[in-house]
């Protein structure tokens, strides 16, 4: 490939400005936004004066003046840098196999248009724009073949000409997968849903692949790029190619150790044991053992990889033991889910099983069992998933068990969640947030707590303790049939990463709706933006208890 540039002008045009001389006791008399051009290039004194002038011209020829007038007088430098060039006219030539239509828009997007004062970094940039363009679609062989500019220094205007060929339209041909060890090639094709033998090329298609494939438990990288070597003419004028993926698999063995703490459930150490290829089937396992001061869970999770119509589909086991607001349980589960994301909307539908024993100091056990399946729908419409300004989320659940089905209580749960964010100015997120929930049943005797309510803590009513609002039963608070939570608050970012919020909470869960009567807290707190997404840490106050608690949380949208 040949690519010329042509300067036609009393003065050479540099495409590369050379490097600043230090600044020094030269002075400069010249308009503003020519002295702010220059003066990072001038010299410490005033020396060989047709030098430093071939120097200066040559940086305001990038800015497209190319008459300056230099004056010295002493240590003292006056430009008066003449009129600005600007473009007088544009020829682009774009040959090869490409349609009209598409050939007009790439030159009606051109972006230095007749009128436009002439700088050498808007040229370069025009030029590689649509050559990027060519070759984000079909035309993955294009060239910028010629370019030139010709600047007439009498008429102050100059002349622009370029030349692309577009070459033949790529389209995709069979995927070649290399780098695989582990796994057989058709792992790659559970997550391919964007190159598909025949369609056109697009470069957008290979980095969704890309992205796919990386964010999959198996492979730590992968790059796929078009093997034009191997291409075959077609009969329509238009190129078939390989596709070739170069993938690097993940560790089969993962053990990891973790320590942390949470307001709602105090201190916290884990083990976990990850493997990408459970039996030689590429099935994920995710387990471990996680002791916390109020929770002990020990848990094994298997992911299958995506089917046909990309639902990802998992089944798990756990075993958990709280000890919350006097209220001790033992829970044991088996389920299995699947999860498809359909644009903005996550779709999980879900069977469970779990038998649950629990123990307060005024009653006696019991224990309830339920076989629940249940679906839960999530639609997220934010700028961001992680730090979101503006949008919403809505969310939606519903689940139930009968007695004819190894369940102790006929039941029905629903629940919802709303959470929109309001951009105040350009520092400031208004964040409102309201769930309820209601579960049918002649009673909540026989349902097991995680189809019951309870609130409070960090991420629901800040000001009082992790799960204290429900139900009374004795000293003990239990889950009730009713939730209603409402929350406002307002954060104010003092630079990109840490920030301060002033909220209020308002909610409470109960067994009947006579006992409806919402708790309220209020309070400021700090954010900092970390790598996983804000960090809160909150002082609110209850105002049933009149306490101050801390709390602090990942303050990511669900």
């Amino acid at each position: 490939m040949i690519i010329r540039q042509r300067l036609r002008t009393a003065l050479p045009l540099l495409l590369a400005v050379s490097a600043p001389l230090a600044a020094g006791e030269l002075s400069l008399q010249a308009p503003d936004e020519i002295s702010k051009l220059l003066t990072p290039y001038l010299p410490d004194e005033a020396g060989n004066q047709r030098r430093q002038q071939e120097q200066l011209s040559e940086i305001l020829a990038t800015e497209g003046y190319f008459s300056p007038n230099f004056k010295f007088d002493g240590s003292r430098l006056t430009i008066d840098p003449g009129p600005r060039t600007t473009i007088g006219s544009v020829d682009i030539a774009i040959d090869g196999n490409i349609g009209t239509e598409q050939k007009s828009a790439l030159i009606a997007g051109w972006g230095l248009a007749v009128g436009q004062p002439f700088r050498q970094k808007d040229w370069n940039a025009a030029k590689q724009q649509i050559l990027f363009d060519l070759l984000a679609v079909e035309y993955a062989g294009a060239q910028l073949l010629d370019s030139e500019a010709t600047v007439e220094t009498e008429t102050h205007s100059a002349k622009l000409s370029i030349h692309y060929d577009s070459g033949p339209p790529y389209r995709f041909g069979p995927l070649r997968v290399e780098g695989l060890k582990n796994y057989q090639p058709d792992l790659v094709q559970h997550y391919n849903r964007t190159v598909q033998i025949g369609q056109p090329y697009r470069e957008d298609r290979l980095n969704a692949l890309q992205s796919a494939l990386q964010s999959t438990p198996y492979f730590s990288s992968a790059q796929a790029t078009l093997d034009r070597d191997a291409a075959e003419m077609r009969g329509d004028g238009s190129a078939s190619a390989p596709v070739l993926l170069q993938v690097r698999e993940r560790p089969l063995h993962r053990v990891s150790f973790g320590a942390g703490a949470s307001s709602n459930t105090g201190a916290r150490v884990e083990l976990n044991y990850h493997t990408p290829d459970l039996f030689d089937q590429a099935w994920a396992l995710d387990s471990g053992l996680r002791l916390e001061q109020k929770k002990q869970t020990a848990y094994a999770d298997i992911f299958l990889p995506p089917d046909e119509r990309d639902r990802r589909h998992s089944f798990g086991a756990m075993a958990e033991a709280t000890d919350i607001q006097g209220l001790r349980t033992e829970r044991y589960a088996f389920g299995a889910q699947t999860v498809q994301q359909r644009g903005i909307v996550e779709q999980r539908l879900s069977l469970n099983w779990e038998t649950e024993r629990r123990y307060t100091d005024s009653t006696a056990p019991s224990t309830s069992r339920a076989l629940v399946p249940s679906g839960t729908w999530t639609w997220r419409h934010v700028d961001s998933l992680l730090d979101p300004r503006s949008g919403t989320v809505i969310q939606a659940q519903i689940g139930g068990g009968a007695k004819t089905v190894l369940s102790d209580q006929n039941f029905l749960r629903l629940y919802g969640r709303l959470q929109q964010y309001i951009p105040l100015g350009r520092a400031d997120t208004l964040s409102l947030r309201s769930e309820v929930g209601y579960t049918f049943a002649e009673s909540r005797q026989g349902i097991p707590q995680d189809y019951l309510f309870r609130t409070g803590g960090a991420g629901s009513v800040r000001g009082y303790d992790y799960q204290s609002l429900g139900v009374k039963e004795g000293d003990a608070v239990v889950g009730g049939r009713y939730l209603a939570i409402a929350s406002a608050e307002v954060t104010h970012w003092l630079n990109e990463a840490w920030g301060a919020a002033a909220f209020v909470d308002a909610g409470n869960a109960v067994d009947s709706l006579q006992d409806i009567s919402l708790a309220i807290g209020y309070g400021i707190g700090a954010r900092w933006r970390s790598p996983a997404g804000p960090i809160g840490i909150d002082f609110a106050y209850g105002e049933r208890d009149r306490t101050l608690h801390l709390h602090f949380s990942l303050a990511i949208p669900f």
